[in-house]
């Protein structure tokens, strides 16, 4: 079997998986060499996946290659959370992130530039609109985006946490009088 085919196939059984479990399917790869591939599943969902959910859809993607036995080699099979700085890989997906920090490479140069870190400004028809730190407003086809990831703003995750830490310390004083 073709390995575009078995990619497709693992997708779907992936995706059916993560349904069933109540999980969003972020992405699958293969990985590895043809004898010993590795499939890689990233799942998630509002608050975050645990390891149960990576465990229970694991097992029910395994079951379900058992059962087909169309991969005809030993693999090895991951399933895990896309990580704090996600990929995007659907249109769906700038949609749902508009706002947030990201990076993004194109497969070709759009004024002179391919690499971009910015923010997220949202969707306009099949292109993605980005603040680029850089370049300021730019359009970008979705089909010219070859990666991009979610990037984490420290400093306002640091920022958030202190005001968290000083509404706890707030509402336990208040609790002690």
């Amino acid at each position: 079997m073709e390995a575009a085919s078995v990619a497709d196939r693992i997708r779907k059984i992936a995706e059916q998986a993560a349904i069933d479990h109540g999980l969003e399917m972020v992405h699958t790869e293969v990985a590895g060499p043809e004898g010993h591939p590795v499939f890689r599943v990233f799942i998630d969902k509002p608050g975050g996946v645990t390891h149960d959910d990576c465990s229970d859809v694991s097992t029910q993607i395994g079951t379900v290659l058992d059962v087909e036995d169309f991969i005809h080699s030993a693999y090895t099979l991951e399933v895990s959370s896309p990580g704090i700085e996600r990929g995007l890989y659907k249109l769906a997906d700038y949609e749902r992130f508009a706002g947030s920090f990201a990076k993004l490479k194109t497969r070709v140069a759009i004024g002179n530039q391919r690499n971009f870190r910015g923010r997220i400004a949202g969707l306009e028809g099949d292109s993605v609109v980005f603040e680029d730190r850089t370049s300021g407003r730019v359009t970008i086809s979705f089909d010219s985006i070859a990666k991009a990831n979610l990037e984490v703003d420290v400093e306002n995750e640091f920022r958030q946490a202190r005001e968290r830490e000083l509404l706890d310390r707030h509402l336990i004083n208040n609790s002690q009088r």
